[in-house]
């Protein structure tokens, strides 16, 4: 017995087992088969059947033995078989089928219904979604004849259906570029913007060639996108009180094509992008996507300094934003216009450094990358100690990237080499920052190259080690030790106590240090039975077991290296260092 539609999805969703569902369906299929095989057995409810095949396809069981069944409901007179055909052919067929082509002169015949423009416009939504390139040769001509209809509705599913005509047939393109541009003077809002992707994907396929074709319908993009801003248009397009966003969309994604690499073009444009950066409403969501597509256009085109400024307050006011996918893009799309224009983002750039203090791990990220980006030589002071105070607090899985960007930015930017080692040296000073054997390397460079600081870094790294030995990273005991070993001497008082000058005077604002070569070398031993923590990977804490290993031998191997040369270098410590 054959089931109705709703029967089925019933015993299909009371079914406790997937082997009870594979057997109604087998069942169910098996009924539908033998009712295919009767001519007329089935043309009564041929629209059943063939709406139950699409319910078996979207759970996954084969349907190919009902594929002709469409083309019959296609091929029918009612509206009514047509729909559940055509809806079929979509779901169950796609352009690699063969049996699509049978499709070709049905389709034909209902592109030229003259009485229901529904008829018409299900044959076009089924040409756009699985139509083949063969398919869309023989069909173009009756599709540029239905751009040109007097019926709104047509004209909008013809432009549809020619979008999918030229992504798959670009050598039909021609036939579309001027009816697209046409669209552009229509009353009718939906026709508009079809008009608009048909240019769109147009200018996508061929850049080169198009992109000049359409410039000159720049003036009438400008005009339509004008009289949307001005509201109360069109009210039944409007959402959350803004006319068309959609459209509004659209059309500053193809200015952005238009505009891109033409000074003239983005002068022209200029006057209507900055009315919509000024006044679009951004406190709703329709609003943002428009001022979000403005700011890409505006750093897309060849436009002036001050236009640029606007679009950056505008992802300004984004990240103020309690959303965090609108700050999220906010961050994003300004990580992109730092390269070119630095000076108008470096304007928020407490608010961005606030970002990088988000609970949001993606908006931390993203933020320290684009703080990354703002820092120079004039920043370089304020910026590091915001980022080093907020290093004291992070997240652990967060501190290695953190202190790694850091780092990276003193070590280009530093203003001087004492700033240098300070910053570098209260950066080692944090648990869980993972500093790399590439910066430890390089300070090491740094004060070799800086006879003037080998007192100072000495002491300095000395002081740091003795205080947070028991939980400073690996790289602070490895960069210590070593300047110990080669510059420990100047540790002792009778280095020390020429303030300002002398090799190992105190330089300024640096607190006197008392050591002894006892003290000296006691640092020494405690280092060489120093054990890295480990953890496993992930878990934040200390290093990965292997990592945490390799950096405890080079450690010991660091401080048996410092006790051989203070053994030359403190001769009355010899005996204990030997």
């Amino acid at each position: 017995m054959i089931l109705r539609l709703r029967d089925l999805i019933k015993r299909v969703r009371n079914c406790k087992t997937a082997a009870e569902e594979r057997e109604v369906i087998a069942k169910e299929s098996a009924a539908l088969r033998e009712l295919f095989r009767d001519e007329d057995g089935g043309s009564l409810y041929r629209h059943r059947n063939v709406a139950k095949l699409m319910y078996m396809h979207m759970l996954g069981y084969p349907t190919h033995f009902g594929q002709m069944e469409t083309l019959k409901l296609i091929a029918a007179n009612g509206y009514a078989e047509k729909r559940i055909g055509y809806l079929g052919l979509m779901v169950l067929l796609d352009e690699r089928h063969e049996v699509l082509m049978l499709v070709t002169n049905s389709l034909k015949n209902d592109l030229n219904h003259k009485t229901n423009q529904y008829t018409t416009g299900l044959a076009l939504a089924a040409l756009g979604n699985v139509g083949s390139p063969a398919m869309a040769r023989d069909l173009t001509p009756d599709i540029e004849r239905l751009m040109e209809s007097s019926n709104p509705y047509l004209r909008k599913k013809a432009a549809l259906c020619a979008t999918r005509i030229v992504k798959k047939a670009p050598d039909l393109v021609e036939c579309f570029i001027e009816r697209a541009a046409g669209l552009l003077s229509d009353r009718n809002h939906n026709v508009v913007l079809t008009g608009v992707s048909l240019m769109l994907q147009i200018c996508e396929l061929d850049l080169d060639v198009i992109v000049p074709v359409y410039r000159r319908h720049v003036p009438a993009l400008c005009k339509v996108l004008k009289s949307l801003l001005a509201g109360g248009v069109s009210p039944e397009h409007e959402i959350t009180g803004i006319t068309n966003p959609f459209l509004q969309v659209k059309i500053l994604r193809l200015l952005r094509h238009l505009g891109r690499g033409c000074a003239d073009t983005s002068d022209i444009m200029s006057d209507v992008l900055a009315q919509v950066a000024a006044n679009v409403d951004g406190t709703k969501n329709a609003g943002n996507a428009i001022l979000y597509e403005a700011v890409q256009t505006i750093m897309g085109i060849e436009s002036i300094a001050g236009l640029r400024v606007l679009a950056v307050n505008v992802l300004g006011r984004f990240l103020a934003n309690r959303d965090n996918n609108i700050r999220y893009v906010a961050l994003n799309t300004l990580s992109k216009v730092v390269g070119v224009d630095a000076h108008a983002v470096q304007r928020h750039r407490a608010t961005i450094v606030e970002c990088v203090k988000d609970a949001d791990v993606s908006i931390r990220r993203r933020a320290l990358e684009l703080v990354y980006g703002l820092v120079n030589e004039g920043n370089i002071r304020a910026l590091t100690r915001e980022l080093i105070d907020y290093l004291s607090v992070a997240d652990a899985d967060f501190k290695p990237d953190l202190a790694a960007k850091i780092c990276v930015l003193v070590m280009r930017f530093a203003p001087d080499k004492r700033w240098h080692v300070d910053h570098l040296v209260q950066v080692m000073c944090m648990p869980g920052t993972h500093i790399k054997d590439e910066v430890c390397r390089a300070l090491i460079v740094l004060i070799c190259n800086a006879p003037e600081l080998h007192a100072y870094s000495t002491r300095a790294l000395y002081r740091a080690l003795t205080a947070y030995q028991g939980v400073a990273d690996t790289s602070l005991v490895l960069t210590a030790v070593w300047c110990i070993g080669e510059f420990g001497e100047l540790l002792l008082p009778s280095s020390s106590s020429a303030p300002g000058g002398g090799v190992g005077g105190l330089l300024h604002g640096e607190p006197p240090l008392t050591v002894s070569d006892a003290d000296i070398v006691s640092v020494v031993e405690t280092a060489a039975a120093l054990v890295p923590p480990a953890t496993s990977r992930g878990t934040g804490g200390g290093e990965p077991a292997d990592v945490a290993a390799a950096r405890g031998v080079s450690v010991r191997e660091f401080a048996l290296t410092a006790a051989i040369k203070l053994a030359a270098r403190l001769p009355a410590q010899a005996p204990r260092l030997r």
